[in-house]
């Protein structure tokens, strides 16, 4: 079982970390994009062939919603939000990944 979730959890860190981003408010997926990269001192960069299968993904699921609106260049974007269940699940998923993230951590700094 712990296996089982050990898997769960680095499969979807990336969804964990959009959900994370759209917990600050609606964005377009480039937005997203850049957020993460720039909250990660660009280590994590998401390709534009990553982006929008996992945005697509993420709303199929139920976790975010899409509707359409002019981006800050007055361009037509696809703005995304978390719904309820993305909240349930961002806040359910961080718990775990954190217990994870922690369980490394006591591993790497084993004398």
């Amino acid at each position: 079982m712990a296996e089982k979730r050990t898997t769960e959890l680095l499969r979807g860190t990336l969804d964990v970390l959009f959900l994370k981003a759209l917990s600050r408010g609606r964005m377009h997926g480039y937005e997203i994009a850049r957020w993460l990269e720039s909250s990660t001192g660009e280590l994590l960069q998401v390709e534009e062939g990553s982006l929008y299968p996992l945005l697509h993904r993420l709303e199929r699921r139920g976790l975010i919603a899409a509707e359409w609106g002019l981006s800050e260049n007055n361009r037509q974007a696809k703005y995304y939000a978390l719904t309820a269940e993305g909240r349930r699940y961002l806040h359910a998923e961080t718990r775990h990944w954190l217990a994870f993230a922690t369980a490394v951590v006591n591993v790497l700094q084993e004398a």
